[in-house]
């Protein structure tokens, strides 16, 4: 990922904030963001929210062949990806340096840690084996994208619901939800992961760095830890050197914010049960808080539903009598139609307009064309007097011999031509200008 850049100026003001023991967002050094978790319809399936960053978690689960050095174990499968919808500077299809860093810890967190019983996902010992697929996309992106994966893997995971499986000899059986009841996990406990931004070589400490401490810290400890002060495991990224000191304080901070992160998830996972067996309303949008716009909601009125045929008779009763009702329609001039008793059609008088234009094309055409005969008969007949007179020369050589004809029915052939394309011409002007005017009304 190609980090914001940041200026100098801005640079020197988050340094100088940090070295007051002072945050952008208001928060003390050692605070954590607050943390909303919202289940979605299905089991598996919830968003978890560490301040503006937000994380979509999803668990599936297939029945595959084991692996062969673990015939009797299922399988755990961790993906998580970042798309640019989270943040501009991530690359769709690209295995950046950053996403291999939190898949390989997420891994470790979660896998490594033994905290889900692998053996109980075993069916069939060496045949069948249901494979966990775990499967987290970062939707916001405003710092600290390990704590809140790990808290929505965890959290998706104590959730999900397997389908109940039942063995007779080497038939395997898959129970629908509504046949039986789905199955949840095996877990032991539940790792979570706090982040610690280090400035000026370790000077400085901050809890739940957000994007803008990122890009200036000089370095990063990981510490995932569960409730029972238990260690999973531990990581430090950065061009710093830590101290004993330094890692035991960030171990018994993390202790502290473990414990209050595991208890608002046994909560909320409590919570989301209830209302199921109740019956109620549960997802994503029965977790969108009533103030905004698009979950507006009205509070039910009462109706008052006696006496309802009596108060519509009087109300009846008080009205003025409709209007009279034609029975046919009325048509104000022959030959037109209308709806309603609107203005009346004049669809005839451009129709006698029409005509009378036509008439007169009609009228001028035929003249310009007995001009046009007139003028032909003119011509050819004083190329007849003319070629009368003179002798027909015929020629001495052997190579051409010229022989000039009078014409004799040519030009008549030409004129009945030249009256018909004078027609078709007016014809078709005529139509033109139809079409216009028919369109224009």
């Amino acid at each position: 990922m190609k980090a914001t850049p940041l200026s100098n100026c801005e640079r020197r003001f988050l340094l100088r904030a940090v070295e007051e023991r002072k945050r952008l967002d208001g928060r003390q050094c050692y605070d954590y963001r607050n943390v909303r978790i919202s289940f979605g319809a299905d089991y598996g399936c919830c968003v978890v929210e560490l301040g503006k960053t937000r994380v979509l978690a999803q668990v599936s689960c297939e029945l595959v062949p084991p692996k062969p050095n673990r015939p009797t174990e299922g399988i755990l499968f961790f993906n998580l990806e970042l798309s640019p919808m989270a943040a501009p500077g991530f690359e769709p299809g690209r295995q950046s340096e950053l996403l291999v860093k939190l898949n390989r810890l997420i891994e470790r967190c979660l896998r490594n840690s033994k905290c889900i019983d692998t053996e109980s996902l075993c069916v069939v010992a060496g045949e069948k084996v249901w494979q966990i697929r775990l499967d987290l996309h970062l939707l916001n992106h405003d710092g600290n994208i390990i704590d809140a994966a790990s808290i929505a893997g965890i959290v998706a995971l104590c959730h999900f619901r397997r389908p109940d499986v039942s063995v007779q000899g080497e038939e395997v059986t898959v129970y629908a939800p509504e046949e039986r009841d789905p199955v949840p996990l095996s877990i032991h406990h539940m790792p979570i992961c706090v982040s610690f931004a280090f400035f000026q070589q370790g000077n400085y400490l901050l809890v739940d760095p957000s994007e803008r401490e990122e890009c200036v810290m000089d370095g990063l400890l990981v510490i995932a830890m569960n409730k029972h002060n238990e260690i999973c495991t531990i990581q430090s990224s950065g061009g710093i050197m830590l101290v004993k000191d330094q890692v035991l304080r960030c171990s018994k901070i993390t202790a502290v914010k473990v414990a209050e992160i595991t208890e608002l998830i046994q909560k909320a996972l409590e919570n989301d049960q209830k209302v199921r067996k109740e019956g109620g309303k549960f997802g994503f949008a029965e977790s969108i808080p009533n103030q905004k716009i698009t979950a507006f909601k009205m509070e039910s009125a009462a109706v008052d539903t006696y006496n309802v045929e009596e108060q519509a008779e009087e109300i009846i009763t008080k009205a003025d009598p409709p209007s009279e009702v034609f029975a046919k329609p009325i048509l104000h001039t022959p030959g037109t139609a209308q709806i309603g008793e609107g203005i009346e059609n004049s669809w005839g008088d451009l129709e006698e307009s029409e005509r009378e234009e036509a008439a007169e094309e009609e009228g001028e055409s035929e003249a310009a064309a007995f001009e046009c005969q007139k003028m032909e008969t003119e011509d050819t007949s004083t190329m007849r007097e003319t070629k009368k007179d003179e002798p027909i020369v015929l020629s001495d050589s052997e190579e051409e011999e010229v022989v000039i004809l009078e014409p004799q029915e040519l030009p008549k052939k030409t004129r009945t031509q030249t009256n018909l394309k004078q027609e078709n011409t007016s014809k078709k002007a005529f139509n033109k200008r139809r079409k216009k005017k028919r369109a224009a009304h």
